[in-house]
Parts: C-alpha cells; sequence; structure tokens
C-alpha cells in the first residue's frame, strides 16, 4: 500500500470511529483487505497524532474519549 492510500485509509478508518461505525479489527482488515496488525498501527497512528480512541466495551465498538455516547444524553 502506497502512502497516499495509507493516509487516505487511516483518514476513513477517523472517519468511521467517529461516526461510530468500527466495530472490530476485522471488519475493518476485510473492508479495506489488509491485516488486522495494519489497522492497529493505523489507530496507534492516531493515537500519536492526539486523537483519544478507545475500545467500549459496553458499547462494543471504538470510541474517542471526549465523544459521549446515545445513552448520555
Amino acid at each position: 500500500m502506497d502512502y497516499e492510500t495509507y493516509q487516505e485509509k487511516t483518514n476513513y478508518l477517523l472517519e468511521m470511529i467517529t461516526k461510530g461505525r468500527l466495530i472490530s479489527l476485522s471488519e475493518a482488515a476485510g473492508k479495506f483487505g489488509c491485516a488486522t496488525r495494519t489497522i492497529s498501527r493505523m489507530l496507534a497512528r492516531l493515537r500519536r497524532q492526539g486523537h483519544p480512541i478507545h475500545y467500549d466495551r459496553s458499547l462494543r465498538r471504538f470510541v474517542l474519549k471526549d465523544q459521549k455516547s446515545a445513552t448520555d444524553f
């Protein structure tokens, strides 16, 4: 995967998280046609860039720490 494609997929991964659509690493890997390890590296890169991403077990998906869930309203 070239740098431009990697960057586009990383940005799309962040968008999926923001919209609450990233359920699992394997789901994203299948969608992007890459390994789950690649998705893990993309998440690590986004975290280093300052995005507070974590997996919420109660919601069963990846979220941004400052993002409120639908149950918080």
